[in-house]
């Protein structure tokens, strides 16, 4: 009988809270893969091991849990009975026809009451296999490996391992709100937090009907593809286009973006206290654009009481490319769309706006009337997976 095999790394450091850690992952297993032919998932010494009933749904069992947080890597494995020649008869029958230069068999007794010891398990069934095929050993690099793995009851046997996402269980981490742009850099911003744990939320701003519709629907496809790792999300979609007209009637040109971007970060911060969540979360990365200078990040950062994380501040856009196309965000951002960044912004924006100035600015808008009456008209979608967008209603209730 097939079983999927799961290893986790980092929750087996967890010490006194690593059960809670794996309670955490089991019960995300079981949601990911829900409408599969999927028998059992169990949490069984250091791993979890799902029963499914139908090899033909690997492929989209696969493609769920390397999505998941909390996941170091899984594998397709064959279930026996814990007869070690039974298991070499089936290792040996299953192996691959192509030829292999090298190979080795790499045992763990997760229970050591199986009473023959480790190196003797690799010894008699390596032998099995060469003995068959004649391929040679090669302990410290293998082209092949075999892997077996005895637990309390079943041991398990596999050829190939899948990569997971690692990180944290969903939920685990507390809660934040990510503002969603419709570029690449945002998307990989909330991935790296969901990674740690984080059950995050977004909030996309735009400029309809003043610009196209098109980076709404960039942003509720992001969300949708990010959801395949919490597996649960809400997005906050906020009109913009006003708020930037008041701004460009208000303030000099050098200092716009700056103002916008506190804009956001306030409205941002007025929706996460509806949602609950503990940190604001941004793409920025130190000196990318104009606005994110340390002079303009610090001044814009200063208007959030809230924690406000920037997870890919150090890195540089080829290091945020590689991820956005490891998590499968990259070809919806590069879409073209009009969005509200590229509305009403100056020629040439200050790189090192002073606090003094821009608070100055600022003082000639009604800064929480605007806060407020954005609140007032956000847009509030849930995503789910397995399932679909469902749009919520056209304010923002504290329930959603």
């Amino acid at each position: 009988m097939s079983a999927v095999v799961l290893h986790y790394g980092e929750l087996a450091l967890k010490g006194r809270n690593r059960l809670w850690f794996l309670s955490a992952l089991t019960r995300s297993v079981r949601a990911s893969l829900r409408g599969l032919k999927v028998r059992q998932v169990r949490s069984l010494i250091g791993r979890i091991v799902v029963t499914i009933d139908d090899d033909s749904e690997w492929p989209e069992v696969r493609e769920r849990l390397a999505c998941l947080p909390g996941i170091d890597n899984f594998a397709l494995a064959t279930r026996m009975s814990m007869d070690l020649d039974a298991i070499a008869e089936a290792i040996v029958r299953d192996l691959p026809e192509r030829p292999v230069p090298s190979f080795r068999v790499r045992a763990r007794r997760a229970d050591k009451r199986f009473p023959v010891p480790t190196p003797e398990i690799e010894r008699r069934i390596g032998a099995r296999v060469q003995a068959a095929r004649g391929w040679p050993v090669d302990l410290s690099n293998p082209a092949f490996v075999i892997t077996v793995e005895f637990l309390t009851e079943d041991a398990y046997y596999f050829f190939e391992r899948t990569d997971g996402t690692g990180g944290l269980p969903i939920g685990t981490g507390g809660r934040t709100l990510a503002l969603l742009s419709g570029g690449i850099d945002s998307p990989v911003a909330a991935w790296r937090l969901i990674r740690r744990g984080c059950r995050t939320d977004f909030v996309h701003f735009h400029s309809y009907p003043i610009l196209s519709n098109t980076s709404q629907e960039k942003a509720r496809e992001l969300v949708r593809l990010l959801t395949r790792s919490q597996l649960r999300s809400r997005l906050f979609l906020v009109p913009f286009g006003g708020i930037q007209q008041q701004v460009v009637v208000s303030v000099p040109p050098a200092l716009r973006v700056v103002i916008y971007r506190r804009m956001m970060l306030r409205i941002a911060e007025a929706l996460a206290k509806t949602t609950g969540a503990q940190a604001l979360v941004t793409g920025d990365a130190v000196g990318q654009v104009a606005s994110q200078t340390i002079e303009n990040l610090a001044v814009v950062g200063s208007v959030a009481s809230l924690p406000l994380l920037r997870p890919l501040v150090g890195m540089d856009k080829e290091e945020i490319t590689r991820d956005a196309q490891r998590i499968g965000t990259y070809a919806v951002s590069i879409i073209p769309d009009e969005d509200c960044c590229t509305l009403f912004t100056p020629r040439y924006p200050s790189t090192r706006a002073s606090a003094e100035a821009v608070e100055a600015a600022e003082r000639a808008l009604d800064v929480s009337g605007l806060v407020d009456a954005a609140v007032a008209t956000a847009v509030g979608e849930v995503a789910v997976f397995p399932g679909r967008p469902a749009r919520i209603a056209p304010t923002v209730p504290e329930s959603l």
